[in-house]
């Protein structure tokens, strides 16, 4: 287990968001279609019907050809809201381009909460969430809110449960290895403007 002190992840989380916020628009963009390339040579991205999805922040990855493709397929598509309730949670919420949007506590869009909106976890084929890092054993550094673990906490003790997690990122946000502690959820899979990464 790589060992990294509060400090150090910290300094790497702000080196990491400062390199993925410099990226031009054009690289940006060229970053999003070759994501969506990577992705529909993916089996199971193509064959899932119930898409979780994130509208970027602070230079993440924007998913607009992703979202574009699920649209064109028919797929479902769901984007996260923070729970009202359960601290450090998120539910998710049908979206299209027609959904009513507010922003959260951090200035992110998300869907407006309705009940008759929220899309169960365990009726989720897919999950395509933003990383700030990763390595190539797919060990991951998020946000550092926890949102994701603890959402998907479960998936901890069962290990064949749905959704496939997988983690999106540019690939220079890529590290040589990152920790892990108990109760990081791992992602099945990493996927980058260049390759998907466990496979």
């Amino acid at each position: 287990m790589t060992t990294m002190s509060a400090v150090e992840r910290a300094e790497l989380r702000k080196s990491l968001r400062q390199y993925r916020r410099s990226l031009s628009d054009e690289q940006q963009s060229n970053a999003a279609h070759a994501l969506l390339n990577t992705l529909i040579n993916w089996p199971a991205f193509v064959q899932a019907n119930t898409v979780a999805a994130y509208l970027p922040n602070d230079g993440e990855i924007a998913l607009t050809p992703v979202l574009d493709y699920l649209q064109a397929q028919g797929k479902v598509i769901c984007l996260p809201v923070i729970h009202p309730f359960c601290r450090h949670h998120l539910l998710f919420l049908q979206w299209s381009e027609s959904s009513q949007m507010t922003k959260n506590r951090f200035g992110i869009s998300e869907p407006v909460l309705a009940c008759q909106n929220v899309i169960p976890v365990d009726q989720i084929d897919m999950v395509l969430l933003p990383l700030v890092g990763f390595d190539l054993t797919k060990n991951r550094l998020g946000m550092g809110g926890g949102f994701y673990d603890r959402t998907f906490a479960r998936r901890l003790h069962d290990k064949t449960s749905s959704p496939v997690l997988v983690g999106v990122a540019h690939d220079g946000q890529q590290v040589s290895s990152l920790p892990y502690a108990p109760w990081d959820v791992p992602v099945d899979r990493v996927a980058t403007p260049s390759r998907l990464i466990g496979a």
